[in-house]
């Protein structure tokens, strides 16, 4: 029997609820060494593409190798910046719009290095990550995403 602690995903069945973004936060309570939370919420827009308005995207990854870019992206994060914790939580499967498909959380000591953490990170996972979104329109039709 193995003692190896299973590995934590990065990824979430669907969206991400605000219960969930909630109860993140409110575990780092007890950590009164942190003095600073910052939070990025990625929300599906109703972009209208040649006319076509999204409804939802439907995400898919190559999992194992979009864990470990999340993997080296947080290790990165971790060497630049003074960071106290760090958690990156991407949907798969169909995201309607308006609801969150990312969120990226991060904690320090003080405030001004979570808010460049977390630019770092965002823009890092944007390119980096083997993520792709398949954006569905009302009539069934569908498109894919490109990272902007």
């Amino acid at each position: 029997m193995s003692t190896e602690k299973p590995k934590k995903t990065s990824f979430i069945q669907g969206p991400i609820s605000a219960e969930f973004i909630g109860n993140s936060i409110a575990k780092h309570q007890s950590k009164t060494t942190i003095g600073a939370h910052n939070i990025f919420l990625g929300q599906v827009r109703a972009d209208v593409i040649e006319g076509k308005t999204v409804v939802a995207i439907d995400y898919t990854a190559y999992e194992e190798m979009a864990e470990q870019t999340f993997h080296e992206i947080r290790e990165a994060a971790f060497a630049k910046y003074e960071l106290s914790c760090l958690h990156i939580y991407q949907s798969l499967g169909t995201v309607k719009t308006g609801e969150i498909c990312l969120f990226v959380f991060v904690s320090a000591p003080r405030r001004k290095v979570v808010y460049e953490a977390l630019e770092f990170l965002v823009e890092d996972i944007k390119e980096k990550t083997a993520v792709f979104g398949k954006e569905l329109f009302e009539d069934e039709s569908y498109t894919w995403k490109k990272n902007t």
